[in-house]
């Protein structure tokens, strides 16, 4: 599914504390995210927002975390055991044609696309395996960053969303973020 993956090593510039003063996860997850849901999380890096969703899913939760770099899975497990929350977290590896989620069918609550869907190589594939493992209602977060993908990028993308069963909801507001909140059809 890659296209332009960000580098592992990047990462550690993800999870700098410095950039919850724009990006606060629990300001962002929490209208979205409640005890008990199972969340996935495509594309987590290290786990900047892994760590928030796993405290607000609590101990009845689960969040899955796909990522296509086994140092970024394997630092998000470290960050996790020392957070006392990785019993909360499936990390597992995706691949670039799958985000091997199809063991989830039908079973999400809440999906977060956080800067990750423009590095897909298959953005509609992408689309139509989260709606295959998201119950009906089930929420996604979509956010891409501005300045790096283009705003045409990001209604292409809505498009994709759509044919796969998601309709827009709004458009929440996340700084330096090109953002919408999208929901499952019930009928999709």
């Amino acid at each position: 599914m890659a296209r332009r993956v960000c580098p592992w090593w990047l990462g550690y510039w993800l999870i700098c504390p410095l950039r919850m003063r724009r990006q606060h996860p629990k300001e962002i997850l929490s209208p979205y995210v409640h005890e008990g849901m199972t969340v996935l999380e495509p594309g987590p890096g290290m786990g900047f927002f892994t760590l928030e969703l796993a405290r607000l899913v609590g101990p009845s939760g689960r969040v899955i975390a796909t990522d296509l770099q086994p140092a970024m899975i394997a630092r998000l497990k470290r960050r996790a055991g020392k957070a006392g929350l990785l019993d909360r977290i499936d990390a597992r590896a995706a691949s670039p044609r799958s985000l091997n989620v199809s063991d989830l069918n039908g079973s999400l609550d809440f999906t977060l696309a956080f800067a990750v869907v423009h590095e897909i190589a298959d953005v509609q594939r992408f689309f139509s395996e989260v709606a295959a493992a998201s119950k009906p209602g089930a929420k996604l977060l979509l956010a891409e960053p501005t300045g790096h993908v283009k705003p045409s990028e990001v209604e292409a993308e809505l498009k994709d969303a759509g044919a796969a069963g998601f309709a827009l909801v709004v458009h929440p507001a996340i700084p330096r973020m090109q953002t919408a909140l999208l929901e499952k059809a019930h009928n999709a």
